[in-house]
């Protein structure tokens, strides 16, 4: 079942350029808008699905690193925003291949605190201090942060949620545990650009 609507019959704005467009247009969209933005939390949890059975080498494979992760966070007592992003903070692995980090921040952005942003933009280069020394890099890569307000936050994060969640062993708890979390933390935005703002008082 798609999120989006597939009716051809459905109402559909008529400009060729935006230019052309009309606020009679974009009211079509907005309404169209709506039930597909409502189905990103779905999309999103389907895309990390792709992460089951790709091991690349590990201990365990991506999905289970990423609720290995989201357990010892949601088992250590951090709030849901922080799980979440624990749950999907390598969720960008698939297509970012060379940037994963922040395809995951992207994807979370307009939804989590501006502390657990940076935390999953960063992460990469905060877990490199775990093994980049074994591939000739350096592992304190990290240091170019360091008095960051974030920078603890964020070493703590791939310490205690990161570099930790390849044990075949673990009990970690399921995805469906998760789904509600991610559907309340991804609810409404907390910043966009496509967000109404107070006009300024002239």
């Amino acid at each position: 079942m798609t999120d989006h609507p597939t009716d051809a019959t459905e109402e559909r704005a008529t400009y060729r350029a935006m230019q052309e467009s009309t606020a009679e247009d974009w009211a079509i969209i907005s309404k169209a808008a709506k039930p597909f933005s409502a189905g990103l939390p779905g999309r999103v949890l389907n895309h990390l699905k792709l992460l089951d059975g790709d091991f690349g080498g590990y201990p365990v494979d991506r999905l289970t690193h990423s609720l290995q992760s989201a357990t010892m966070a949601h088992r250590a007592g951090k709030d849901e925003e922080y799980v979440v992003c624990a749950l999907l903070h390598d969720i960008g692995d698939t297509l970012g291949s060379y940037n994963h980090a922040e395809i995951g921040a992207a994807i979370l952005k307009p939804f989590v605190s501006e502390a657990n942003h940076w935390m999953l933009q960063n992460h990469g280069i905060f877990q490199g201090y775990y093994f980049f020394q074994h591939l000739g890099l350096d592992r304190d890569m990290r240091e170019q942060y360091r008095g960051h307000p974030h920078f603890e936050y964020t070493a703590q994060f791939c310490h205690l949620f990161d570099q930790n969640c390849f044990d075949p062993a673990y009990d970690h708890m399921p995805l469906e545990a998760f789904v509600p979390m991610v559907e309340r933390v991804m609810a409404r935005p907390k910043t966009s650009i496509y967000m109404h703002r107070p006009q300024a008082a002239e």
